[in-house]
């Protein structure tokens, strides 16, 4: 099989698989191009309330294919670092499954997911230093963020790998699956995300993610929108919600519209990418 990217649509939830068995599923060049892209798209669809990434066959992604890199390490990077900053501007929840090695580039687009699942057999690791490349800042920070300072060292200093046991203890893993359950798990949980509030959903992910400017917008968004009058009803009426509010309504404050043209949470950065 070439190496590639497909992808599925299936009841919300859109699957990203990696493909590249002769290599671990290790990124080429023209695979960093098109994820930016593709996450385009799958924002632009809204069927697609959840987003999972995965590693075709039994690995993740063992990182980046030095082989097919032909330019400079800094270029090689850059590549690497828009495809995380679009797959973190992703305007829902995404998840990463993650099999076998998961490591270097690999595990720079697991961190850039909002979570992450594992099998019990996986490995992960951050290896620049084994090739005497400076590790992106943002990667770093966003490393930091999830493990803490002295593990964020421990794993760019030494470039070794760690268990799922370690990965989960240190906060890099949410969950750790006994071997053959990650998929059962995964599709139990990713249907749990397609059924609650994207409101809620598209409002937290930002706050997580440190942003501070649209308190405002937010407590309009829920003051105005249906989500919470639903949600209220439908446990008073012990029924299933359901919840309206999309990432793809259009912003009804003129001041809104003119900071975040087009979507209300994340595609709209995800833009800039697609020419990429």
């Amino acid at each position: 099989m070439e190496p590639q990217l497909s992808h599925s649509v299936a009841d919300g939830v859109a699957t990203v698989v990696i493909h590249h068995p002769a290599k671990r599923n290790a990124m080429t060049a023209d695979m960093w191009r098109a994820l930016p892209p593709l996450l385009g798209t799958l924002a632009d669809d809204p069927a697609v309330r959840v987003l999972v990434l995965t590693g075709g066959g039994g690995t993740f992604c063992a990182g980046a294919d030095i082989s097919s890199l032909r330019g400079s390490a800094g270029e090689a990077q850059g590549l690497a670092v828009r495809a995380e900053d679009a797959l973190a501007a992703f305007p829902r929840p995404t998840l990463a499954a993650v099999r076998g090695y998961c490591v270097g580039g690999g595990c720079q687009l697991a961190a850039a997911c909002d979570l992450r699942f594992t099998d019990e057999r996986a490995s992960f690791g951050i290896t620049p230093a084994k090739l005497g490349i400076v590790y992106a800042a943002s990667s770093t920070r966003r490393l930091v963020s999830l493990v803490g300072p002295a593990t964020a060292k421990y794993l760019l200093f030494s470039g070794e790998l760690i268990d799922a046991g370690r990965a989960l203890r240190t906060g890099l893993v949410d969950e750790v699956l006994p071997d053959g359950e990650l998929d059962g798990r995964v599709a139990e949980f990713t249907r749990i995300l397609a059924s609650r509030s994207q409101l809620t959903q598209a409002a937290a992910k930002e706050f997580a993610d440190g942003r501070t400017d649209r308190d405002g917008y937010w407590a309009r968004q829920a003051r105005e929108g249906d989500d919470t009058a639903e949600g209220v009803a439908a446990f008073l009426e012990r029924r299933a919600p359901k919840f309206t509010w999309t990432t793809s309504a259009p912003t009804s404050a003129p001041e809104e519209t003119n900071r975040q043209a087009g979507r209300r949470v994340g595609s709209q950065d995800l833009a800039r990418f697609r020419e990429i």
